[in-house]
């Protein structure tokens, strides 16, 4: 097993990796700007601590000498993302981490040719942003060959982490995100709406600027993507109301302000416990022949968490060939279904 280091070791999502590589017989480096709290929680597990930022690249390279890879875990990844893949590559250490963000994969996507020069994989979104629904688009799209039409949609108990929230006030300001013919489209907020069924029951869902908008393309060169969440109706109404003063929502005093409402933390154990996640694909021909699927996981955190060490394992122990990666690329379409707590219908 090689040495790896899991960045930004302190927030409330890496710590449930952290738990769970313990328990799997991994013994990371913590790595993170925050002394106080990365080098406490290395003396409670007895793990080695590097503390460092990434203001300067050639500093947090330099901190990554001797590390086989990096699972970066500090958001939010609009601002981190690039730093931290510029020093891997730098380093020759392999990149992965959690974001869900279509920036993140874009950005990671174009150093592709680089990274294959280096021998290092680059795999961005390796948690519940996009792993299970990236796998499902692969499904779907090996049961539909010539699919040019895809949708995927999901249910997600257990609230938003901090991370997660500051991700979506940041791009709230953005507005949506489709796939139209190959090329992604900006969108008003709550483009789209529409209901999926679950247990009998539907559920009312709005289009969202998901990462799988960039990495389902990828994945499977199907060529018109649409993501959506499942919300109260009362939310996409407000969201959409909000497209007329959208622009003000961007504004550097307006984003402090909205961060400062976010709290820390995230969901406890047993309301992570409660919850389950829904997703649902379909993809269409040009025909109009139609499949149809829905995938049933653990919920986001703990499924974050069973995704991120098993790509991480699956990297260290097979050693695949350097370059960008999807989820489904690397581990497979089937891969999410190997999972305990996952099943498909």
């Amino acid at each position: 097993m090689g040495g790896w280091m899991l960045y930004g070791a302190n927030g409330y999502t890496a710590k449930l990796i952290l738990d769970l590589a313990l328990k799997r017989g991994h013994r990371p480096v913590l790595g993170g700007r925050n002394r106080q709290a990365i080098e406490a929680l290395a003396r409670e597990h007895n793990l080695p601590a590097r503390i460092f930022g990434l203001e300067e690249v050639a500093t947090a390279a330099s901190a990554l000498s001797g590390i086989d890879a990096v699972l970066h875990c500090a958001g939010p990844f609009s601002a981190t993302s690039a730093p931290m893949l510029e020093a891997c590559l730098q380093a020759g250490t392999h990149y992965l981490d959690i974001t869900g963000e279509m920036e993140v994969f874009a950005h990671c996507h174009q150093a592709d040719q680089r990274a294959r020069e280096r021998g290092i994989v680059v795999i961005p979104g390796t948690g519940f942003d996009v792993v299970p629904s990236d796998c499902l688009a692969a499904l779907l799209k090996r049961e539909l060959p010539d699919a040019d039409a895809l949708v995927l949609a999901f249910e997600a108990g257990g609230g938003p982490s901090h991370g997660t929230a500051l991700t979506a006030v940041e791009g709230i300001s953005k507005g949506g995100r489709v796939r139209v013919n190959g090329h992604i489209e900006a969108v008003p907020l709550a483009y789209k709406t529409r209901s999926f069924e679950r247990d009998g029951e539907p559920r009312h869902a709005m289009t969202i600027p998901w990462g799988d908008v960039y990495t389902a393309f990828v994945s499977t060169g199907i060529p018109n993507i649409e993501v959506y969440m499942v919300v109260p109706i009362a939310t996409s109404e407000r969201l959409r109301k909000l497209n007329r003063v959208r622009w003000l929502l961007g504004l550097g005093l307006v984003q402090r302000w909205m961060k400062g409402k976010v709290r820390a933390g995230g969901p406890a154990s047993a309301k992570r416990d409660d919850s389950a996640c829904t997703l649902w694909g379909e993809v269409k021909n040009a025909a109009g022949k139609e499949v149809k699927k829905q995938l049933t996981t653990v919920n986001g955190y703990d499924l974050t968490a069973l995704t991120a060490i098993g790509v991480l394992d699956h990297l260290l122990a097979q050693h695949p060939a350097g370059g960008f990666y999807t989820a489904s690329q690397l581990m497979g379409a089937d891969y999410i279904l190997s999972l305990p707590g996952s099943s498909l219908r």
